[in-house]
């Protein structure tokens, strides 16, 4: 900005800048040069260069930084030297108070100056009046004395060189320069506050808004543009309880929405010049802490079964796998009722396998196990101190342990009762408290639970709660004993065979495939088949562990057939007649010593299988043939299974 003689000096060095900047010379001074900035639009400078009283005035009137035109020494010394040879006596005539140096300078030198000054045009003129007054004949100074001084008849030498003009230049071209790399700092740091899903403010040290995101300007219901400068407390009063007093968290509801809120120190230099707020919903931090607690699982809590380990193709275990698929779909709580051994666990994990919940965790305890007290806090976790040997940092509970998988109870029936009325509000709250705490975890699991005992007995001797037993028992799959499924018998010991043939190399070689398996157990096939497997599956895999090692060891490189009399020094106790006898004769007792109610049961079980079997599965046939409900058919199987 210039006008008069500093103008033409502009013009005369602009070519020399035309590579570095946009350099715009524009011919207006005062209240003109700052209506020209303001209407400039996104044409706005970076930098305004001006000089003398000019300068001044847009300094303190425009929020453009201003650079102002200095005269150096030789300037100074210069333009006296010039002015002495026009006139005897000299003036100085500078906007406000003339600098000490040039005092000090003009002094070193011996030269008889005036020294003047002025602050406005008005002042200016009067000024140069006086001095002309006064006998002076030269004025030194700024553009706008020169011009008043030549229309005065005096004598008249422009203060500013081309090496003046030069390093004001220089210096905006600096500043400009600086001005663009703060704000493309300041606006990649807005972007960065823009995006983040947490509502931030940053406040001076009177509270007042520095910078807020759009997140929380929504949240408090305030225009984010036209907070900056603003107190925060003025724009949203109501925040005022919700604030921590101190640096630090606290939990604050903001209009109806609880939030956690930090507050921070904001530094300046490596001084605390005021404080950052971040609002994070507290909802939001739950979310967060449940999928830590549900990415961050052991390796050891997965399942390695799945459906298609599931041997056997009789219509029982076909009726099995088409539950497990369909139950599958399914977060509610599920009862596998079998006897020990029948694979109660390789049907939780293949449904689980099967379910949304695969990528999480499938946690699995046994709850006759382990004694109460450690029962208790395995399951439900513990906080530091809360009891005598308690881990530093307190434990999370397998509960916690299997956050959006699925929780496997295995023996539920031997759950002790103070546990059980624990476990019934995790199924109902779906929260767990830890031992010593007394802050609520929320939870997202599925519960399945399995039994070989009779629930049922347990709920009428007083050792198992009812209103657990209607939590778990919402969905139910009955597993058949080994021996009500013959057909799948040398199927399963043959599957066995080959997976303990996986894990030793030299049965490996004499049991290739699934044809040499079924040839090494040719000769044995009649005798398991015969015996009634009270172990189930689990008693199958034992006698097949047997077996493969006498192959092993058997001379010859094919598998050779076993016979009988290698099964009787293998596994005497299927072909020992005399304890099979002893083992009818029990049996015999123990019918007779059955009271009228549990034959009754027996029959009624009987019956029940025989109309299942004849319907094919068909629950709704069976009700309609036996004249029963399905709340009543569900009951009645959940005690005959039980009861196997």
């Amino acid at each position: 900005m210039g006008i008069s003689r500093l103008q033409d000096l502009f013009f005369d060095i602009a070519n020399e800048y035309g590579a570095r900047a946009d350099l715009r010379i524009v011919s207006r001074g005062f209240e003109d040069a700052v209506k020209e900035i303001s209407a400039a639009g996104e044409a706005r400078p970076d930098v305004v260069v001006a000089g003398g009283a000019n300068g001044a005035f847009l300094k303190s009137r425009v929020d453009v930084p201003v650079v102002l035109i200095n005269p150096t020494g030789f300037d100074v010394m210069h333009a006296l030297a010039r002015a002495r040879r026009k006139a005897a006596s000299v003036a100085l005539v500078t906007h406000g108070e003339t600098p000490d140096e040039v005092r000090r300078f003009v002094a070193a030198y011996g030269i008889e100056v005036v020294f003047a000054s002025y602050q406005s045009t008005e002042d200016a003129e009067k000024c140069v009046l006086d001095l002309r007054d006064r006998g002076v004949g030269a004025v030194v100074g700024p553009g706008l004395v020169t011009d008043l001084a030549s229309r005065a008849g005096m004598e008249a030498v422009f203060l500013y060189s081309r090496a003046s003009v030069r390093s004001a230049f220089d210096t905006a071209l600096e500043v400009a320069q600086a001005t663009r790399s703060e704000a493309l700092r300041r606006q990649r740091l807005d972007n960065l506050l823009q995006h983040m899903r947490d509502g931030v403010v940053a406040l001076d040290d009177q509270g007042r808004v520095e910078a807020i995101n759009r997140r929380l300007a929504e949240v408090l219901g305030i225009d984010a543009a036209n907070a900056v400068g603003r107190s925060l407390l003025e724009l949203a009063p109501d925040i005022a309880a919700a604030l921590p007093d101190a640096d630090g968290d606290a939990l604050g509801s903001v209009r109806g929405v609880s939030y956690v809120v930090h507050r921070g120190p904001l530094a300046t230099h490596g001084a605390a010049a005021g404080t950052v707020l971040t609002f994070q919903e507290s909802r939001a931090v739950e979310r967060l802490d449940r999928t830590l607690r549900s990415t961050q699982r052991p390796r050891q809590f997965t399942a390695r079964y799945r459906l298609d380990d599931l041997v056997g193709e009789c219509a029982a275990m076909q009726r099995v796998r088409t539950l497990v698929q369909r139950y599958a779909k399914s977060n509610a709580t599920l009862l596998i009722l079998g006897e020990s051994g029948t694979g109660k666990e390789m049907v939780a994990q293949s449904m689980h396998q099967l379910s949304a919940r695969r990528d999480f965790a499938f946690v699995a305890i046994n709850c006759g196990a382990f004694p109460e007290a450690l029962l208790e806090s395995e399951l439900f976790g513990y906080e530091e101190g809360a009891f005598t040997g308690a881990r530093k940092g307190g434990k999370a509970g397998l509960i916690e342990v299997a956050h959006r998988g699925t929780l496997f109870l295995d023996e539920i029936g031997e759950m002790p009762l103070p546990l059980q009325s624990r476990l019934l509000r995790v199924l109902q709250e779906r929260e767990v408290v830890r031992l010593g705490s007394t802050e609520p975890t929320r939870v997202d699991i599925r519960v399945i639970a399995a039994t070989h005992q009779a629930l049922t007995d347990g709920i009428e001797a007083g050792t198992f709660r009812a209103d657990l037993y209607y939590r778990l028992n919402i969905l139910n799959i009955g597993l058949p004993p080994l021996r009500e499924r013959p057909a799948d018998l040398m199927p399963l010991a043959i599957e066995l065979l080959l997976q303990v043939a996986k894990r030793e190399p030299q049965l490996r070689a004499r049991v290739r495939n699934a044809e040499a398996a079924a040839h090494a157990l040719g000769g044995i096939g009649d005798a398991l088949s015969s015996y009634t497997w009270p172990g189930n599956v689990r008693e199958l895999q034992n006698v097949i562990e047997r077996i493969a090692v006498e192959l092993a060891d058997a001379d010859g490189a094919g598998a050779n057939a076993l016979t009988s009399e290698d099964l009787h020094a293998i596994a005497p106790e299927l072909l020992d007649v005399r304890s099979s006898a002893l083992s009818g004769e029990l049996s015999n007792e123990r019918e007779e010593a059955l009271t009228l109610r549990e034959r009754s049961r027996h029959i009624e079980g009987d019956e029940i299988r025989a109309a299942l079997a004849s319907c094919n599965g068909d629950r709704e046939a069976v009700c309609k043939a036996l004249g029963i409900s399905k709340t009543t058919l569900w009951r009645k199987l959940n005690g005959v299974t039980s009861r196997k």
